[in-house]
């Protein structure tokens, strides 16, 4: 399939800790536990849909540094094509996430000056693009607009949200046909939750990521919600990264012609397997493993 994915691009440094909270002492030394890789949830998404097979066209921005470089070089090897990631920006983004051994994380993003910049969407850019995966930035307001005027089906992830009217991302949720979220900020009512939205927005599948208890997935054909547990696939090591990568797979396999079900069942085991590395943009898988690790699980 030919996926739009459009969002932040960052390097993302991932630190080993020995757990959470940390006691102040003056240095550790937790070898080949630190680790630099490019990261950013668009990078994510467009990896791992890189790895189950699809077509990406990438729209983002970088500042004009090392970190940049190292972006392009990565997108290179991965078969992307960087004519739609503009060096606009002072700096390019870049995080920091500390890891325990439980996979417990604690992130810190530094997102330069991508939230005040403006990304020119030229014409033509959604030609023979099958679905919009919109990453829950500012830059990617028009793109809204212009993917829901071009009749292109948008899916965006707004990750963490406490309340249905949340200002910042109440666009992206009026836009989107398919809706991503965790139910990290939402606890034991979140059914109710998404009930509440699936009433005040359009989308036609709602998708809340529950981590180690699974997910929940309203679907407007139905007005039902479906309960699925959580993959096991081995040790989780990181978390980071989880919710796009359940994202992404989903979008592969719903994009290709999966029912929702069967596309979030196969997403859950692509997730699970992701968690077993550490980095948000390490340990993706094959349709193949995929597919051997289902059997197993059904």
């Amino acid at each position: 399939m030919n996926i739009l994915v459009s969002g932040l691009l960052n390097t993302e440094t991932t630190t080993a800790v020995r757990g959470f909270p940390i006691p102040y002492y003056p240095i550790d030394y937790p070898f080949f536990g630190i680790n630099t890789a490019v990261s950013g949830v668009a990078f994510n998404i467009a990896k791992a849909l890189r790895t189950l097979g699809d077509a990406v066209r990438l729209t983002s921005m970088t500042g004009s540094d090392f970190p940049a470089a190292c972006i392009r070089d990565a997108l290179r090897e991965l078969g992307i094509d960087t004519a739609h990631v503009r060096p606009s920006l002072g700096q390019t983004p870049g995080s920091v996430v500390l890891y325990d051994p439980e996979g417990r994380r604690q992130i810190y993003c530094d997102l330069k000056d991508i939230q005040e910049t403006a990304y020119p969407f030229a014409p033509g850019l959604l030609d023979g693009i099958d679905l919009v995966a919109a990453c829950n930035i500012n830059f990617n307001r028009p793109l809204l607009r212009l993917a829901k005027q071009a009749g292109k089906r948008i899916a965006t992830d707004v990750h963490v949200l406490s309340d249905i009217h949340d200002d910042y991302n109440r666009e992206f949720m009026e836009q989107a046909d398919i809706l991503f979220l965790s139910d990290e900020h939402i606890g034991e009512q979140y059914q109710d939750f998404l009930w509440q939205l699936a009433h005040t927005y359009g989308c036609g599948i709602i998708v809340l990521g529950r981590g180690a208890r699974g997910a929940a997935m309203y679907l407007r054909e139905t007005d039902g919600i479906t309960e699925m547990p959580a993959a096991s696939v081995g040790g989780v090591v990181n978390t980071v990264g989880a919710g796009d990568a359940l994202f992404s797979a989903f979008l592969h396999y719903y994009a290709k012609g999966c029912a929702p079900a069967d596309a979030l069942r196969r997403a859950q085991i692509f997730a699970a397997c992701k968690i077993t590395v550490s980095g948000a943009s390490q340990g993706f898988v094959t349709e193949a493993e995929i597919e051997r690790r289902l059997g197993s699980w059904q």
